[in-house]
Protein backbone atom coordinates (compact mmCIF):
# COMPACT_ATOMS: atom_id res chain seq x y z
CA UNK A 1 0.00 0.00 0.00
CA UNK A 2 1.30 3.47 -0.90
CA UNK A 3 2.20 5.73 1.99
CA UNK A 4 2.23 9.54 1.96
CA UNK A 5 3.99 11.31 4.79
CA UNK A 6 2.57 14.66 5.90
CA UNK A 7 3.42 17.42 8.40
CA UNK A 8 7.14 16.58 8.44
CA UNK A 9 8.06 20.26 8.08
CA UNK A 10 5.81 21.47 10.89
CA UNK A 11 6.16 18.93 13.74
CA UNK A 12 8.94 17.03 15.46
CA UNK A 13 10.72 14.32 13.50
CA UNK A 14 9.94 11.97 16.38
CA UNK A 15 6.31 11.74 15.29
CA UNK A 16 5.74 10.30 11.81
CA UNK A 17 2.34 11.07 10.29
CA UNK A 18 1.28 9.15 7.18
CA UNK A 19 -1.72 8.46 4.98
CA UNK A 20 -2.05 4.81 3.99
CA UNK A 21 -5.16 4.42 1.87
CA UNK A 22 -8.21 4.91 4.09
CA UNK A 23 -6.12 4.89 7.27
CA UNK A 24 -3.99 7.56 8.91
CA UNK A 25 -0.95 6.43 10.86
CA UNK A 26 0.76 8.20 13.75
CA UNK A 27 4.08 6.58 14.66
CA UNK A 28 6.04 7.44 17.79
CA UNK A 29 9.56 7.51 16.40
CA UNK A 30 12.31 7.40 18.99
CA UNK A 31 13.25 3.70 19.13
CA UNK A 32 16.53 4.44 20.91
CA UNK A 33 14.43 5.56 23.92
CA UNK A 34 11.76 2.90 23.32
CA UNK A 35 9.56 5.65 21.83
CA UNK A 36 9.26 7.54 25.10
CA UNK A 37 7.01 10.54 24.56
CA UNK A 38 8.75 13.91 24.58
CA UNK A 39 7.16 17.30 25.09
CA UNK A 40 7.40 17.97 21.35
CA UNK A 41 5.63 14.68 20.61
CA UNK A 42 2.78 15.59 22.98
CA UNK A 43 2.50 18.94 21.17
CA UNK A 44 2.37 17.27 17.75
CA UNK A 45 -0.36 14.69 18.48
CA UNK A 46 -3.31 17.11 18.20
CA UNK A 47 -1.91 18.51 14.95
CA UNK A 48 -1.65 15.05 13.44
CA UNK A 49 -5.17 14.13 14.50
CA UNK A 50 -6.58 17.38 13.15
CA UNK A 51 -4.98 16.76 9.75
CA UNK A 52 -6.71 13.38 9.54
CA UNK A 53 -10.00 14.80 10.84
CA UNK A 54 -10.03 17.26 7.95
CA UNK A 55 -9.39 14.55 5.33
CA UNK A 56 -12.60 12.71 4.38
CA UNK A 57 -10.57 9.91 2.76
CA UNK A 58 -9.25 8.88 6.19
CA UNK A 59 -11.73 6.58 7.92
CA UNK A 60 -9.63 5.25 10.80
CA UNK A 61 -6.43 6.32 12.58
CA UNK A 62 -3.76 3.88 13.81
CA UNK A 63 -1.20 4.70 16.51
CA UNK A 64 2.04 2.78 16.28
CA UNK A 65 5.57 2.61 17.67
CA UNK A 66 8.73 2.63 15.55
CA UNK A 67 11.03 -0.36 15.69
CA UNK A 68 10.43 -3.78 17.16
CA UNK A 69 10.76 -3.21 20.89
CA UNK A 70 8.15 -0.66 21.97
CA UNK A 71 4.82 0.96 21.31
CA UNK A 72 5.49 3.74 23.83
CA UNK A 73 7.55 3.11 26.96
CA UNK A 74 6.13 6.11 28.82
CA UNK A 75 7.07 9.75 29.09
CA UNK A 76 10.63 10.82 28.30
CA UNK A 77 12.00 10.87 31.85
CA UNK A 78 15.22 12.56 30.71
CA UNK A 79 13.13 15.75 30.30
CA UNK A 80 11.64 15.65 33.80
CA UNK A 81 14.39 17.66 35.50
CA UNK A 82 13.67 20.63 33.23
CA UNK A 83 10.04 20.15 32.14
CA UNK A 84 8.47 18.43 35.18
CA UNK A 85 10.31 20.04 38.08
CA UNK A 86 8.71 22.97 39.88
CA UNK A 87 5.01 23.87 39.97
CA UNK A 88 4.95 26.12 36.89
CA UNK A 89 6.90 23.65 34.77
CA UNK A 90 4.73 20.73 35.88
CA UNK A 91 1.53 22.65 35.13
CA UNK A 92 2.80 23.60 31.65
CA UNK A 93 3.80 20.02 30.89
CA UNK A 94 0.53 18.61 32.22
CA UNK A 95 -1.46 21.08 30.12
CA UNK A 96 0.23 19.96 26.89
CA UNK A 97 0.08 16.25 27.74
CA UNK A 98 -3.55 16.49 28.82
CA UNK A 99 -4.48 18.32 25.61
CA UNK A 100 -2.90 15.55 23.55
CA UNK A 101 -4.64 12.84 25.57
CA UNK A 102 -8.04 14.52 25.29
CA UNK A 103 -7.60 15.15 21.56
CA UNK A 104 -7.16 11.41 21.13
CA UNK A 105 -9.83 10.35 23.63
CA UNK A 106 -12.47 12.70 22.17
CA UNK A 107 -11.47 12.11 18.54
CA UNK A 108 -14.38 11.70 16.15
CA UNK A 109 -12.93 8.98 13.92
CA UNK A 110 -12.22 5.41 15.07
CA UNK A 111 -8.74 4.83 16.50
CA UNK A 112 -6.62 1.71 16.88
CA UNK A 113 -3.50 1.20 18.99
CA UNK A 114 -1.14 -1.22 17.24
CA UNK A 115 1.03 -2.42 20.11
CA UNK A 116 4.30 -4.31 19.83
CA UNK A 117 6.67 -4.40 22.77
CA UNK A 118 6.66 -2.06 25.76
CA UNK A 119 3.39 -0.25 26.49
CA UNK A 120 4.17 1.40 29.78
CA UNK A 121 2.84 4.32 31.85
CA UNK A 122 1.91 7.18 29.55
CA UNK A 123 2.17 4.75 26.66
CA UNK A 124 -0.56 2.59 28.15
CA UNK A 125 -2.68 5.67 28.73
CA UNK A 126 -2.25 6.63 25.06
CA UNK A 127 -3.42 3.16 24.12
CA UNK A 128 -6.37 3.43 26.52
CA UNK A 129 -7.42 6.66 24.80
CA UNK A 130 -7.82 4.65 21.59
CA UNK A 131 -11.01 2.79 20.74
CA UNK A 132 -9.35 -0.56 20.01
CA UNK A 133 -6.08 -2.07 21.27
CA UNK A 134 -4.40 -4.88 19.36
CA UNK A 135 -1.09 -6.27 20.63
CA UNK A 136 1.51 -8.84 19.67
CA UNK A 137 2.10 -11.59 22.21
CA UNK A 138 5.60 -10.31 23.04
CA UNK A 139 4.23 -7.03 24.43
CA UNK A 140 4.22 -5.96 28.07
CA UNK A 141 2.13 -3.51 30.06
CA UNK A 142 2.43 -1.54 33.31
CA UNK A 143 1.61 1.71 35.07
CA UNK A 144 4.74 2.32 37.17
CA UNK A 145 3.74 5.74 38.58
CA UNK A 146 4.10 4.42 42.13
CA UNK A 147 7.72 3.47 41.45
CA UNK A 148 8.54 7.03 40.34
CA UNK A 149 6.55 9.08 42.85
CA UNK A 150 4.81 11.08 40.14
CA UNK A 151 1.17 12.16 39.97
CA UNK A 152 -1.18 10.34 37.59
CA UNK A 153 -3.90 12.61 36.26
CA UNK A 154 -7.60 11.99 36.89
CA UNK A 155 -8.52 11.47 33.24
CA UNK A 156 -5.83 8.79 32.91
CA UNK A 157 -7.26 7.00 35.94
CA UNK A 158 -10.72 7.30 34.34
CA UNK A 159 -9.41 5.62 31.18
CA UNK A 160 -7.98 2.74 33.20
CA UNK A 161 -11.16 2.21 35.21
CA UNK A 162 -13.27 2.37 32.05
CA UNK A 163 -11.19 -0.40 30.48
CA UNK A 164 -10.81 -2.83 33.37
CA UNK A 165 -13.19 -1.76 36.14
CA UNK A 166 -12.29 -0.32 39.56
CA UNK A 167 -11.14 -3.56 41.23
CA UNK A 168 -8.60 -4.42 38.54
CA UNK A 169 -7.62 -0.77 38.14
CA UNK A 170 -6.67 -0.74 41.82
CA UNK A 171 -4.53 -3.85 41.39
CA UNK A 172 -2.76 -2.48 38.31
CA UNK A 173 -2.13 0.93 39.85
CA UNK A 174 -1.27 -0.03 43.42
CA UNK A 175 1.15 -2.84 42.55
CA UNK A 176 2.77 -1.14 39.52
CA UNK A 177 3.21 -4.72 38.27
CA UNK A 178 4.15 -5.57 34.71
CA UNK A 179 1.80 -7.81 32.73
CA UNK A 180 2.22 -9.99 29.66
CA UNK A 181 -0.05 -9.46 26.67
CA UNK A 182 -2.16 -12.50 27.52
CA UNK A 183 -2.70 -11.32 31.10
CA UNK A 184 -3.40 -7.78 29.89
CA UNK A 185 -6.16 -9.15 27.68
CA UNK A 186 -7.63 -11.11 30.60
CA UNK A 187 -7.63 -7.91 32.65
CA UNK A 188 -9.48 -6.04 29.88
CA UNK A 189 -6.65 -3.80 28.69
CA UNK A 190 -6.63 -5.33 25.20
CA UNK A 191 -9.16 -6.38 22.57
CA UNK A 192 -6.93 -8.79 20.64
CA UNK A 193 -3.58 -10.52 21.11
CA UNK A 194 -1.86 -12.00 18.07
CA UNK A 195 1.45 -13.56 17.17
CA UNK A 196 4.09 -11.13 15.99
CA UNK A 197 3.67 -12.35 12.42
CA UNK A 198 -0.11 -11.90 12.49
CA UNK A 199 -0.16 -8.43 14.04
CA UNK A 200 -0.17 -6.37 10.85
CA UNK A 201 -2.80 -8.50 9.15
CA UNK A 202 -5.04 -8.35 12.20
CA UNK A 203 -4.74 -4.56 12.31
CA UNK A 204 -5.47 -4.39 8.59
CA UNK A 205 -8.54 -6.60 9.05
CA UNK A 206 -9.89 -4.14 11.61
CA UNK A 207 -9.10 -1.20 9.32
CA UNK A 208 -11.01 -2.88 6.51
CA UNK A 209 -14.03 -3.68 8.69
CA UNK A 210 -14.21 -0.17 10.11
CA UNK A 211 -13.64 1.54 6.75
CA UNK A 212 -16.57 -0.36 5.24
CA UNK A 213 -19.00 1.08 7.79
CA UNK A 214 -20.93 4.36 7.66
CA UNK A 215 -18.75 7.16 9.09
CA UNK A 216 -21.64 9.20 10.51
CA UNK A 217 -23.05 6.16 12.29
CA UNK A 218 -19.67 5.33 13.83
CA UNK A 219 -19.14 8.96 14.83
CA UNK A 220 -22.53 9.16 16.54
CA UNK A 221 -22.14 5.87 18.38
CA UNK A 222 -18.62 6.65 19.52
CA UNK A 223 -19.67 10.10 20.73
CA UNK A 224 -22.48 8.58 22.80
CA UNK A 225 -20.19 5.96 24.34
CA UNK A 226 -17.67 8.66 25.24
CA UNK A 227 -20.44 10.74 26.82
CA UNK A 228 -21.33 7.80 29.04
CA UNK A 229 -17.68 7.61 30.14
CA UNK A 230 -17.39 11.26 31.18
CA UNK A 231 -16.58 12.24 34.74
CA UNK A 232 -19.72 13.18 36.64
CA UNK A 233 -20.39 16.72 37.90
CA UNK A 234 -19.97 15.52 41.49
CA UNK A 235 -16.26 14.87 40.90
CA UNK A 236 -14.11 17.65 42.38
CA UNK A 237 -11.63 17.89 39.51
CA UNK A 238 -9.69 20.75 41.13
CA UNK A 239 -9.14 18.68 44.26
CA UNK A 240 -7.93 15.80 42.11
CA UNK A 241 -5.55 18.13 40.27
CA UNK A 242 -4.13 19.34 43.58
CA UNK A 243 -3.47 15.73 44.61
CA UNK A 244 -1.49 15.24 41.40
CA UNK A 245 0.46 18.45 41.97
CA UNK A 246 1.27 17.40 45.54
CA UNK A 247 2.94 14.27 44.16
CA UNK A 248 5.11 16.33 41.80
CA UNK A 249 6.10 18.67 44.65
CA UNK A 250 7.06 15.82 47.01
CA UNK A 251 10.43 14.56 48.15
CA UNK A 252 9.36 11.14 46.88
CA UNK A 253 9.10 12.48 43.32
CA UNK A 254 12.63 13.90 43.57
CA UNK A 255 13.82 10.56 44.95
CA UNK A 256 12.01 8.66 42.19
CA UNK A 257 13.70 10.69 39.44
CA UNK A 258 17.10 10.39 41.09
CA UNK A 259 16.77 6.63 41.63
CA UNK A 260 15.70 6.13 38.03
CA UNK A 261 18.73 8.07 36.77
CA UNK A 262 21.02 6.09 39.10
CA UNK A 263 19.35 2.78 38.16
CA UNK A 264 18.57 1.79 41.73
CA UNK A 265 15.46 1.12 43.79
CA UNK A 266 13.96 4.31 45.26
CA UNK A 267 13.53 4.78 48.98
CA UNK A 268 10.22 6.53 49.53
CA UNK A 269 9.22 8.26 52.78
CA UNK A 270 5.71 9.49 51.99
CA UNK A 271 6.81 13.14 52.13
Amino acid sequence: MNSERILQDSITENLIVEKRGASGWVTFNDPGRHNAVSYAMWEAIPQALEAFANDPAIRVVVLNGAGERAFVSGANISQFDTLRSGEDAVQAYEKVAEAAQLALYDYGKPTIARIKGYCIGGGLNIALCCDLRIASDDSSFAIPAGKLGLGYRMTAIRNLVTAVGPARALEIFLTAARYSASTAKELGLLHQVTTVDALDQTVQDYISMISANAPLTLFAGKKMIRQLQQLGPEVDTEAMRQLVMACFESNDYREGRKAFAEKRKPVFTGT
